[in-house]
């Protein structure tokens, strides 16, 4: 059976809060029956910005080649490609306009992280529902400004605000947020890690998955892994799931260039054994 899946989201211990080297996570990838992996840790950010969570500013050049090292250690078993986790702050675009630029990336993530500081500073309120709905205006406006291929765990937020997430009350501003995520062209993430979290399911949950493949948004599948063992985990639960709901192909990116695989075909092609599901690592 011909491979045809890549892990799209894995991470380093650079971001300070993963363990395994990138040829520990490509091993795993080869076992699972993966074409490849996009090692994808969270970027670099000025100015002191939630630098507990990610790689220093002086450690990306070793980031780099990090993953060259693995790539070339493993061609022509598993296609190890460069691929970054990218923060969207408001005022900050400048800063990862040249950060993209500086290398040739792969692939590129973006993120809202409702957890740091940062975050919480600037757009908390007392109302966590309203913090839900600052969410999503915050994702398409992030998915607006086009420096990101695909936006990592969708529904981040509900992890945050868990015993108000009530989905329903909110999905006018969802509709919204996925209207303007369609009109630009970006891919969304299925991010299966998401069961291992407060609200125990993957992120996004169905019925905004539902709407994503009504608008026929792209979903590229990703483990979110923090650690070797992670790698293509919940896999065949996740295109299950994006069956489910719609999908009948799922995507990855190479190059910055989206390529999409029929889910049937995707799902038949996973093998090697079930891997254990260690405790996910925040982030």
């Amino acid at each position: 059976m011909a491979r045809l899946l890549y892990e799209t989201h894995s991470h380093t211990p650079l971001c300070k809060h993963a363990v395994g080297l990138p040829e520990e996570y490509a091993a795993v990838a080869e076992a699972r029956g993966l074409r490849g992996i996009v090692i994808t840790c969270h970027n670099p950010m000025p100015d002191g910005f939630a630098p507990h969570v990610r790689m220093d500013l002086n450690e990306f050049g070793k980031y780099l080649d990090m993953v060259a090292r693995a790539r070339e250690a493993w061609d022509g078993r598993v296609d190890v490609r460069l691929g970054l986790e990218a923060d969207y702050f408001a005022g900050f675009e400048p800063w990862l306009e040249k950060q993209l630029a500086s290398s040739d990336f792969h692939y590129v993530l973006g993120s809202v992280h409702p957890q740091i500081a940062e975050f919480r500073q600037q757009y908390w309120r007392e109302d966590p529902v309203e913090v839900q709905r600052i969410y999503f205006q915050l994702l398409a406006d992030a998915a607006e400004t086009q420096l990101f291929d695909s936006m990592a765990h969708p529904d981040l937020i509900k992890n945050e605000t868990p015993h108000h997430w009530r989905p329903a009350q909110i999905m006018d501003e969802i509709r919204r947020c996925l209207d303007r995520v369609a009109a630009v062209g970006v891919a969304m993430e299925l991010n299966t890690s998401g069961v291992n979290k407060v609200v125990s399911e993957m992120n996004p949950f169905p019925e905004m998955l539902v709407e994503i493949a009504s608008r026929e948004i792209p979903v590229v599948i990703g483990s979110d892994a923090h650690n070797p063992g992670r790698v293509a985990d919940g896999f065949q639960q996740g295109l299950d799931l994006l069956s489910e709901c719609g999908f009948t192909q799922v995507s990855y990116f190479v190059n910055r260039v989206r390529h999409d695989v029929d889910i049937d075909s995707a799902r038949a092609s996973l093998g090697g054994p079930t891997l254990e599901r260690p405790d996910e690592m925040s982030g």
